[in-house]
């Protein structure tokens, strides 16, 4: 816990801003009695022979994606619990890795799995990952049709709902309309929107903020605000980004918004760093202590910890 009280967490925010602490002393201490969860964090194994990646994986620089990484800059930053996204690009379905880390850390790592929708085991295997592994999270994406109103995704997400587990939802801005008729059919499923469409840094942004706001209106759906390092075209603090980050704040509430790092950050996002990504939160947007409060430890807690992680306490 000692550890917590580093020049890194002093260094989070270097001057007031409205309704926050009035100086650097108010504010580290502030920050190191919040409750921080870092919603989105994909980790890597160290031993491809145990755990073989996919043909042609999307590979972290090395060291960079580890586990024992990301156990050191949660330490650095005073995070408290991770959830640990089932990094595609390098292990395609095969979610062992990750259910492994939430056996081996029940208190402080989610594990949110993939399935493929395409294959008529992945509703039973989900379920044995749930009881089994204490996974906490689905990561739905469209069947290899395109679509996500697919029976296969179907399935995964009445698998979901029957375990009490959180769906995240990765799919493009172009699919928003089918995406409302599922959000519609599922009212008491809390879905969140992975990135709030936004992953690059394009015009598109617009109709993804269009989408996200539009979404906003059904309660149970909830905004991953990860998008800032990945949808601007600027350095950082990528000011582009934040009036649409505030816009959506303020549509969904702070209470249905999540902080995530992108872990590795320096294969997603190498215009910042993991701190740099969580000072975002704590004064770049200047938000309200309540709103900071919510965005990153409250609302994640609830949504795959079930309000049990509590502050402090280190991976």
């Amino acid at each position: 816990m000692k550890r917590w009280k580093s020049r890194s967490i002093t260094r989070l925010l270097a001057s007031p801003s409205r309704n926050q602490p009035t100086n650097i002393a108010e504010e580290a201490d502030f920050c190191l009695h919040m409750l921080i969860i870092d919603s989105h964090a994909h980790v890597y194994g160290d031993d491809d022979s145990r755990w073989p990646p996919i043909a042609n994986p999307t590979r972290p620089p090395d060291g960079s994606g580890t586990f024992a990484r990301l156990q050191s800059l949660s330490r650095e930053n005073g995070v408290s619990g991770i959830c640990a996204v089932q990094p595609g690009t390098f292990y395609g379905w095969d979610n062992r890795f990750i259910c492994g880390l939430a056996r081996a850390f029940p208190n402080r790592v989610a594990a949110i799995c993939s399935l493929d929708p395409d294959d008529s085991k992945s509703y039973e295997r989900f379920k044995r990952y749930v009881r089994s592994y204490g996974v906490r999270g689905l990561r739905s994406y469209p069947a290899s049709d395109g679509h996500l109103n697919h029976p296969g995704v179907l399935e995964l997400w009445r698998a979901a709902e029957e375990e009490g587990i959180t769906i995240s939802v990765f799919v493009r801005h172009d699919q928003a309309e089918e995406l409302f008729r599922m959000v519609e059919n599922h009212a008491h499923q809390p879905i969140v929107i992975d990135h709030c469409f936004i992953t690059k840094p394009d015009g598109a942004w617009r109709r993804s903020l269009k989408s996200m706001l539009r979404l906003a209106r059904f309660p149970n759906t909830y905004a991953k605000l990860s998008f800032l390092p990945l949808g601007s075209v600027e350095d950082y603090p990528f000011r582009d980004m934040h009036e649409p980050c505030k816009g959506i704040i303020a549509a969904f509430g702070a209470d249905r918004c999540v902080w995530g790092s992108n872990y590795p950050c320096e294969l997603w996002t190498p215009k910042s760093s993991y701190a740099q990504n969580l000072r975002l939160f704590t004064h770049e947007l200047g938000l309200r202590d309540a709103e900071r409060l919510a965005i990153l430890g409250q609302t994640a807690n609830r949504l795959w910890f079930r309000d049990k992680l509590t502050h402090p306490a280190s991976l």
